[in-house]
């Protein structure tokens, strides 16, 4: 059984093929990136490294050569993604991968504002419709993104935010590649829609918590709209890109589309999801 990474050189996907690589013999892992000299160290543990870019379709069907399992990670060009998703599935298909595991987002539906929605969406549908074996892998929001966050509360006193009432199960990186890893080398998951969380749902009370643990003073829950939000990342030194995502995904929380808990990573990871306020 041969199984592939692509995006392998990013964060998620070097988790992935770490875990990958301890768990599998090296030759059956390949290892996808547009610059293979980034995953040189790889290379020399036995992984076959080799050159993907979405953006030339011609050259992939060579790039999936041999493998038999695929983990398609969403690449990082929100709202210009799904040309290069697809062009990776038919890729994939003919050169007869037979499952494709693809790393989502929760509830990819028309009423959650998160701005990701859109792109996940029509990736699962092409995914549904490309006669492959497929896996869903609908990860929360990371964990690992949330420490800068809690900081900032700590050292200011107050947790500006606008996801109201709303909660999120937050998930480390590690735990999603570890339920990368289970799909990959496991059986029986084809067809499986898995949202993939942290262990509890934290609200923004919790959040302010966390940060009066850490700095030893009360923090404050401040509770602003959606426009003043952007607005105060945009003044932070935000781009004007990013800080629209970022409120979109406080709009998801507020709604309750990233609350929902599941015992996935113990199930399909083999390993007890890691909270939140283990990093803080």
């Amino acid at each position: 059984m041969t199984l592939a990474i692509t995006g392998a050189s990013g964060q998620l996907g070097r988790l992935v093929a770490d875990q990958l690589l301890a768990t599998v013999d090296p030759a059956e892992v390949v290892l996808l990136t547009r610059d293979p000299a980034k995953l040189a160290d790889y290379a020399e543990r036995g992984a076959d490294v080799r050159a993907a870019d979405f953006d030339k379709p011609a050259d992939l069907v060579d790039a999936f050569a041999g493998v038999d399992r695929v983990l398609l990670i969403s690449t990082d060009v929100v709202g210009a993604r799904v040309e290069g998703h697809r062009a990776a599935i038919d890729a994939a298909a003919k050169a007869g991968v037979r499952h494709i595991a693809y790393t989502s987002v929760p509830e990819p539906t028309s009423d959650n504002p998160a701005g990701v929605v859109p792109d996940h969406a029509a990736t699962e549908d092409a995914l549904r419709e490309s006669g492959l074996a497929w896996t869903m892998l609908r990860n929360n929001l990371y964990a690992d993104m949330q420490v800068d966050a809690v900081a900032q509360a700590a050292a200011s006193g107050q947790l500006v935010t606008n996801v109201g009432d709303g909660a999120a199960a937050y998930v480390t990186r590690a735990d999603c590649a570890a339920v990368a890893v289970g799909v990959l080398t496991g059986d029986g998951h084809e067809g499986k829609t898995y949202d993939v969380t942290g262990p509890r749902a934290y609200t923004a009370t919790d959040l302010a918590a966390l940060a009066a643990d850490k700095s030893g003073k009360p923090v404050e829950v401040v509770q602003v709209d959606d426009e003043a939000y952007t607005a105060g990342l945009v003044s932070a030194g935000l781009p004007d890109f990013v800080a629209p995502l970022l409120t979109s995904f406080g709009a998801a929380t507020r709604l309750g589309k990233l609350a929902t808990v599941t015992d996935v990573v113990e199930q399909v990871g083999g390993r007890k999801p890691t909270p939140l306020s283990a990093l803080i």
